[in-house]
């Protein structure tokens, strides 16, 4: 294909901010259909879990996924016998550590709860802040976008927490967190699940550009795949005070989810807080049951 130069566009990306397999000893790959639909094949990976903490029946511990591209690093919270579970992409730039708290709040509930260090969060995990046109760079010389690596990065965890305790996982993400998630969940059928929050797609703006340009802004699209989530649950939270992602954005995304969805105009302003939590909570209860 003929490469396509697309500045403008990425600037209004960023002011718009943003199935994996495992296959034994096969690399990791990724296909792009005319759709825009990434498909991935994430490659092998290795784990190593180091105990930060135990009390009660609540352990916290540091997961490291080994991972041909590298180490990515998570905070795990989690019961003896959680009922369902969690996988979080936080937003740009937020650590996992800035979750645990919240990860120990979800265990005490009765839910494990894995938080990612992104590769572009500063954090442990190794990357580079999110940026459409390094992507799309890499995206038209056949190597791996760093988005993608995200996207299997929560399909991993996804996973991982799936082997370990046989229950429900959830997909969730905060603000461009939310936008891996969304991917992850609509082509990786071990979420049972999405949650965004304060987080949009991008109005499938790809489809205003021809060749390689248009493939890759749909791949890394949320608008492109929330429809496949259904009949999974897809819940979108966003606070009409939102000064990073506006408000309508959210509603937007909401409107592309399918059946089974719900809709939460939250107080507060960007990202995940309290009020989101314990509606969070307080939903998967009624599907769960009570803590016993």
């Amino acid at each position: 294909m003929k490469k396509v130069a697309i500045p403008a566009l990425f600037l209004l990306l960023l002011s718009l901010a943003a199935g994996c397999t495992d296959t034994g000893e096969l690399k990791r790959q990724y296909t792009v259909d005319d759709s825009g639909i990434l498909s991935l094949q994430c490659g092998e990976y290795r784990v190593t879990e180091k105990i930060i903490s135990s009390s009660e029946n609540i352990t916290l511990e540091k997961v490291i996924f080994h991972t041909v591209d590298g180490d990515v690093y998570a905070l795990l919270a989690a019961p003896d016998h959680p009922r369902a579970g969690f996988v979080l992409a936080p937003g740009a730039g937020v650590v996992k550590e800035k979750h645990s708290e919240r990860a120990r709040k979800y265990a005490e509930s009765g839910y494990a709860f894995l938080v990612l260090d992104l590769r572009e969060s500063g954090g442990e995990t190794a990357g580079y802040p999110f940026s459409p046109d390094d992507d799309f760079r890499r995206f038209q010389e056949g190597e791996c976008p760093q988005f993608y690596l995200s996207v299997c990065d929560v399909c991993r965890a996804g996973h991982y927490l799936k082997d370990e305790y046989s229950i429900p996982i959830y997909a969730m993400g905060s603000s461009n967190g939310g936008r891996y998630a969304a991917v992850a969940t609509a082509i990786d059928h071990v979420f049972s699940g999405y949650i965004g929050v304060s987080t949009s797609g991008f109005g499938l703006v790809g489809n205003q550009y021809s060749g390689d340009a248009r493939l890759f802004l749909l791949s890394i699209d949320p608008d492109t795949y929330v429809a496949m989530i259904s009949p999974r649950s897809s819940w979108i939270f966003h606070s009409p005070a939102d000064s990073v992602i506006p408000y309508e954005q959210g509603l937007e995304l909401y409107n592309r989810t399918g059946e089974p969805r719900m809709f939460v105009s939250f107080i507060g302003s960007h990202g995940l807080n309290d009020n989101v939590d314990q509606k969070i909570i307080s939903e998967c209860t009624q599907i769960y049951g009570i803590q016993s």
